[in-house]
């Protein structure tokens, strides 16, 4: 007993000396949630889980200590919406440490406690001497984490089907455009907390429609006729809008699991607009479904062993997916286990998978100017993975900086270096450049050749397009609001010249709230960007469109309606993968 307790103390003093001495750094009144970790990470990988905490049954063992259904119920609630992006639904770990009973139980609830309320160095948040959780709810996550994990249930083919709905059937949808739209440069517009897209029309700046989707889309992708647009929320729900409409709107819905974030079409040759595939966060599975009308056909299971330790993951999340422009695939990239699914749907009775073993925690990404080569950061693991979709094998594991989130990245051709693919990073204030040409820059081929400094963190989204010359860099989680409400641009003919700063949120009028700026998107052009003012859902929001040639204010769209705008997907530019 007396040496645990030295333990303890121990631990205490550890903790307590490192959190004391970044308060001491910090100009600002408020604690911090970490003392060594970004607020703009913890951001990051703090992101709510998207499982309800009602959809996972309450589980108890008797010897570990009390709780009552009540404080189960509250404990679940604070897991969910704090601990599960980082240690995962089922505990098991992810980038976080695993914080199963067999662990747990074992550092008992004293230890949890001094764990949970100050935090540790690796990067675990102080949640109690920051006052994100009180004293009574430290100790309730330490008595919770000691149960047994309470399991949210599958999602099969049964679960789906009885969530699946063909609101318009195809032989009932108009058999031409029925609207004048100029869909080639309409911009679907995540509006986050709403639970709705809005569609607005490029050339008259006018939202066209809103419509409702699942909660907190992710992203937007279009089929390769460029007819039918697909967005999947975070609750996994799938939606299916058609353009050809004289008002588009949703003809189907099905939901493929309980949390996902991927959707994508099948644009090879021959099998243009033929299927749709999503992928969940949990369970951990892709879906390949109808292209015209979602209707799930097959679904694939991504537990398995982790690349490199060979040790078996029992939630490996899918996170991005991408269609082959060279074969009948899907590119599938598994976060935990640090695998790259070459899946073949040219017969998904008798499926095909190429696995191509990668690096861990794979995340987002985006093909290089050929669209041969797909570009996919491994976020905790500081990689950027490159995969011939042509030979269906890996190029390159390239080190990059901390945390890389390049949404889709961003190429153009480097006035020393050639051919280019850039990422900005949400840990630190680099972008890295890797050369994309083997075959007339074939020294700088899969190599990080250039680093550029930005803002700082906080990274979302970087942007350039095949007729600018210019990079655009969003911080949009950085702490730092004369950053988060800004962006960079950089002038890729001279890029040792550095950046410029964009007033984006000053631009957009608006005056109160964080006024977080995300993602640029280029119209089909190529001579406007457009940017999203993100604020609260009881505040109001804008998009401001810059002219691109000149760097100058062009247009600010406010709506009531834009509610919490985030991701804005040109429909021409997704379409044919330009970034």
């Amino acid at each position: 007993m007396k040496t645990r307790n030295l333990k303890l103390a121990s631990l205490v003093a550890a903790v307590a000396l490192a959190t004391a001495s970044a308060w001491a750094q910090s100009d600002k009144d408020e604690k911090p949630v970490h003392p060594s970790t970004p607020p703009s990470e913890l951001m990051y990988k703090g992101a709510p889980a998207g499982v309800k905490p009602g959809e996972a049954p309450q589980t108890t063992e008797p010897s570990a200590p009390p709780i009552t259904k009540e404080e189960f119920n509250e404990a679940k609630e604070i897991y969910f919406q704090r601990c599960a992006g980082c240690h995962g639904v089922l505990r098991k770990g992810a980038t976080g440490k695993p914080l199963t009973p067999d662990i747990t139980m074992k550092r008992g609830t004293d230890y949890l406690k001094i764990f949970i309320n100050y935090g540790s160095p690796a990067g675990m948040p102080n949640w109690g001497t920051s006052g994100q959780l009180t004293e009574k709810q430290v100790d309730l996550m330490a008595r919770f984490l000691q149960q047994p994990a309470p399991v949210p249930p599958e999602f099969g083919l049964a679960e789906m089907k009885a969530t699946w709905k063909v609101l318009v059937p195809p032989e009932k949808r108009p058999k031409k455009k029925m609207n004048k739209l100029n869909l080639q440069n309409l911009f679907s517009v995540t509006l986050r907390d709403a639970g709705q897209i809005a569609l607005i029309d490029g050339d008259s700046k006018k939202i066209v429609s809103v419509i409702d989707t699942g909660y907190a889309v992710h992203i937007s992708r279009l089929s390769y006729s460029g007819r039918y647009l697909y967005v999947i929320g975070r609750d996994a729900q799938v939606n299916l809008i058609d353009l050809w409409m004289e008002k588009p709107d949703n003809v189907a819905v099905v939901k493929v699991g309980l949390e996902a974030r991927s959707v994508e079409s099948s644009k090879y040759k021959g099998w243009e607009d033929t299927y749709a595939i999503a992928g969940a966060y949990w369970p951990p599975q892709y879906t390949i479904m109808k292209g015209d009308t979602l209707e799930p056909l097959k679904i694939v299971s991504t537990r398995g062993m982790i690349v490199g330790t060979q040790e078996y993951h029992p939630e490996p999340r899918v996170a991005s997916i991408v269609a082959s422009h060279f074969h009948p695939e899907f590119v599938v990239n598994v976060k935990e286990t640090g695998k790259t699914l070459m899946v073949d749907y040219s017969d998904i009775k008798n499926l095909k998978v190429t696995t191509i073993d990668t690096a861990r925690f794979l995340h987002d990404g985006g093909f290089d100017s050929t669209q041969r080569y797909f570009m996919v950061a491994a976020n905790n693991s500081n990689k950027i993975a490159v995969i011939d979709t042509k030979s269906d094998k890996l190029m390159q594991l390239v080190d990059v900086g901390k945390i890389p989130h390049p949404g889709r990245g961003a190429n153009f051709v480097d006035p020393k270096y050639g051919p280019v693919w850039a990422t900005g990073d949400l840990g630190d204030d680099e972008i890295a450049l890797i050369g994309t040409d083997p075959v007339k820059h074939k020294a700088n081929a899969w190599k990080l050749v250039r680093k550029l400094k930005s803002q700082g963190g906080g990274s979302l989204f970087i942007k350039t397009h095949p007729k600018s010359h210019h990079l655009y860099v969003d911080n949009a989680l950085n702490p730092d609001p004369k950053i988060s409400t800004t962006v960079a641009v950089y002038d890729t003919r001279n890029l040792d010249k550095g950046f410029s700063v964009l007033p984006i949120a000053e631009w957009s009028g608006i005056t109160e709230g964080p006024r977080r700026v995300v993602q640029p998107e280029f119209n089909k052009a190529g001579d406007e960007v457009w940017f999203s003012v993100w604020n609260g859902k009881a505040q109001e929001s804008a998009l401001v469109v810059v002219d691109d040639k000149t760097l100058k204010l062009k247009a600010v769209i406010k709506d009531k309606r834009l509610i919490t705008p985030t991701g804005k997907f040109n429909v021409y530019n997704t379409q044919h993968d330009v970034y």
